[in-house]
């Protein structure tokens, strides 16, 4: 689930881009506990993308899951963690106006001390661009 800040949410039109911090274990291995989204407001869905979502039954809560399938109604989305669950198999199809956005990239804080190796290993994989993972996409439509 991202946070967003409140000044996002209230107010103004959303800009076209916006930050998202993931929290708990539903797309692991994809994006982990801490995980920060840089999202694009409004873009396109595609099958197999990462897109943040507000919670069909509680609607100040905001979660990342990916989109499987376009389906009558809206969108079927599944988190990349079979066993982590608060996803379409538990409150079915999500209307397209609950889609917020879609995670273009995901990049990872670097916390604490580190070795400088720890540091180069970091810097290299930190940042990561998030693609439509069609192959994903077909196995969780395949659960």
């Amino acid at each position: 689930m991202p946070e967003l800040s409140q000044e996002t949410e209230r107010g103004r039109a959303l800009p076209p881009f916006g930050l998202a911090e993931v929290t708990g274990p539903s797309m692991v291995p994809t994006l982990h506990h801490g995980d920060r989204l840089l999202l694009r407001y409004g873009a396109p869905v595609r099958p197999g993308g990462i897109v943040v979502l507000r919670h069909p039954f509680q609607q100040d809560l905001l979660v990342v899951k990916r989109a499987v399938e376009r389906r009558e109604g809206g969108w079927w989305v599944l988190g990349d963690n079979p066993y982590a669950g608060g996803d379409s198999t538990d409150y079915g199809v999500v209307p397209e106006e609950l889609i917020l956005g879609r995670a273009w990239m995901r990049y990872r804080p670097l916390a604490g001390r580190r070795s400088p190796l720890a540091v180069v290993r970091w810097a290299l994989s930190a940042a990561r661009p998030l693609l439509s993972d069609r192959s994903a996409a077909r196995r969780l439509r395949a659960r």
